[in-house]
């Protein structure tokens, strides 16, 4: 019998990462995992767009069970690549038809002749990695149903985007540093009775690091939310006891949405930190049926088009996107802290805020000498030596419609309409030397970053369902309709720069539409205006 043909997997192109060292090829015995995603019924992207174009009012969101039942995998589909798993003597290990996903193990052997790939060990500053060029091969008559495969190449693809004060601040202005709660109170966040959080579930992805109970519970007192590890593929809670590791990051985003929402429930998925275990967490907290995260905060990211993230991997993503949307998840992610250049040459948006169903949160430095009244806030950014928020035009996704008319400003003064998304859609404070005094590994000392504002906002989100008793979910749509009815929710900022582009009355690529106002924004959701908007 001849064999079957097979063709290159769209978007499935890998390129070496610049620098890496090869160390050999990998063990033919070498276990491996992969996750199969199997593009989504076309009516799901129709419903999405239909969900994020609706108003709050309208929207009618789907439960994750009643989201299986309608955009579930079809078995018929699944049976084919169980088929495909068999001929290449591939175990099936999973089938979730919720998450379009089938996962498979073998031997690197097996796995290499199923997908006509070379895998080789690759060593990139100081992390050994398993790595491979090319495309993916796939069975011809599969090529209709598979959109991605995730998991022969294991090269990090994100960073967290937290920053640490520097020894000798930037600026002329003595640092002020805060607690999340007084930046909450700065910002107008909702209070009193019924803003706490109660009965609503915060889902944090994590690409490493881990917490300490007895970390939280110094932190947060008697008032703190309950807080749960999801272990995802091969991740896990694992606190390394360097501050200045990764453990800031997962502290910075727990201690910071725990305080916002201190009465809500935190689930802290942990994965490993490559396209499969991002995309494989943010499925899982996406579809949780146990805890139900009803907003998702992201602080982990990558270029869009540096390397790092495969092109069929960012429809992957997107493909999870838009199932949270039609069950009402609000995703939020930082905008990155490299500036307009995203830690490349030239200008580049930072990967998963550039999607245009996740909220994209940038960065700014405020300063309240007295902790209760704003004296100023502006884009942060600490020069050649620091760090900057993220923001800019994507290259690799349309735009919006909510952002359609839109345009950017270089700091040359050029402006022109949007080529692609644009980066960010909100900010807050993310200046390290204002920024948030968090614990880590038993030390108190400040973090910064556009790390800081996605948790910042998720607990925002929080507030407003629990006050609304209604999910919020896709947020863009809602928040660039209020600016465009001329509902003021959010305060525009407008001195400063990333680099390349510069902060302009309206929306700009360095803070978006400016800062919420909890207050306003939860007055017009509820359909009034609140005091003082």
């Amino acid at each position: 019998m001849s064999a079957k043909r097979t063709v290159a997997l769209q978007g499935s192109e890998r390129r070496a990462v610049p620098g890496a060292i090869k160390a050999g090829p990998v063990s033919g015995d070498e276990p491996i995992e992969v996750t199969i995603t199997l593009k989504a019924p076309a009516d799901l992207a129709t419903k999405a767009k239909e969900i994020s174009d609706q108003p709050l009012a309208d929207r009618k969101y789907l439960s994750r069970d009643d989201f299986q039942k309608t955009y579930g995998q079809s078995e018929a589909n699944l049976a084919q690549v169980e088929k495909f798993a068999r001929d290449h003597n591939l175990a099936v290990k999973s089938k979730n038809p919720e998450e379009h996903t089938v996962k498979l193990v073998g031997t690197a052997r097996d796995m290499s002749q199923a997908f006509n790939v070379f895998l080789e060990r690759y060593t990139h500053e100081g992390v050994t990695f398993r790595g491979r060029t090319g495309t993916v091969q796939i069975p011809e008559e599969l090529s209709n149903l598979i959109l991605s495969v995730d998991g022969l190449d294991e090269r990090p693809v994100a960073k967290p985007k937290f920053r640490h004060a520097p020894a000798v601040s930037p600026h002329a202005t003595p640092n002020i540093t805060y607690t999340p709660q007084q930046i909450a109170q700065l910002y107008s966040f909702p209070s009193g009775p019924g803003t706490d959080g109660t009965g609503q579930c915060i889902g944090i992805i994590e690409l490493g690091g881990g917490f300490r109970q007895s970390d939280l519970n110094h932190y947060f007192g008697a008032n703190g939310p309950a807080v749960t590890a999801v272990a995802v593929d091969k991740g896990h809670n694992a606190p390394t006891g360097d501050p200045n590791g990764p453990d800031g990051e997962v502290m910075l985003d727990i201690e910071v949405a725990g305080s916002i929402a201190p009465k809500s429930q935190i689930a802290v998925y942990f994965t490993p930190n490559t396209n499969k275990g991002f995309i494989d967490a943010i499925n899982a907290a996406v579809h949780d049926k146990t805890r139900k995260p009803s907003v998702i905060s992201i602080s982990w990211g990558g270029p869009e088009d540096g390397g790092g993230f495969s092109s069929s991997a960012l429809q992957s993503f997107h493909q999870s996107f838009q199932a949270a949307a039609i069950m009402g998840v609000t995703v939020l992610a930082a905008a990155g802290d490299n500036g307009s250049s995203d830690g490349l040459a030239g200008d580049h948006v930072d990967f998963p805020a550039s999607d245009d169903l996740v909220t994209g949160c940038g960065g700014t430095r405020l300063v309240s000498n007295d902790k209760k009244t704003i004296n100023s806030e502006t884009v942060w950014n600490d020069g050649a030596n620091g760090g900057a928020t993220g923001g800019g035009v994507s290259k690799v996704i349309q735009v919006p419609a909510y952002q359609q008319g839109l345009q950017s400003t270089k700091t040359n003064g050029t402006k022109a309409a949007l080529a692609g998304r644009g980066v960010p859609d909100i900010a807050g404070n993310a200046d390290p030397d204002t920024g948030y005094n968090v614990l880590v590994d038993g030390q108190t000392f400040p973090i910064g970053g556009t790390s800081a504002v996605a948790p910042l906002m998720a607990g925002l989100v929080a507030l407003l369902n629990q006050k609304l008793s209604k999910p919020v979910g896709p947020l863009n749509p809602t928040l660039y309709s209020l600016q465009k009815s001329g509902k003021v929710v959010c305060r525009d900022i407008t001195e400063g720069n990333n680099g390349d582009f510069s902060a302009t009355p309206n929306w700009d690529a360095c803070t978006g539409l400016g800062v919420p106002n909890g207050a306003a924004l939860l007055g017009a959701l509820q359909g009034k205006t609140a005091k003082g908007a």
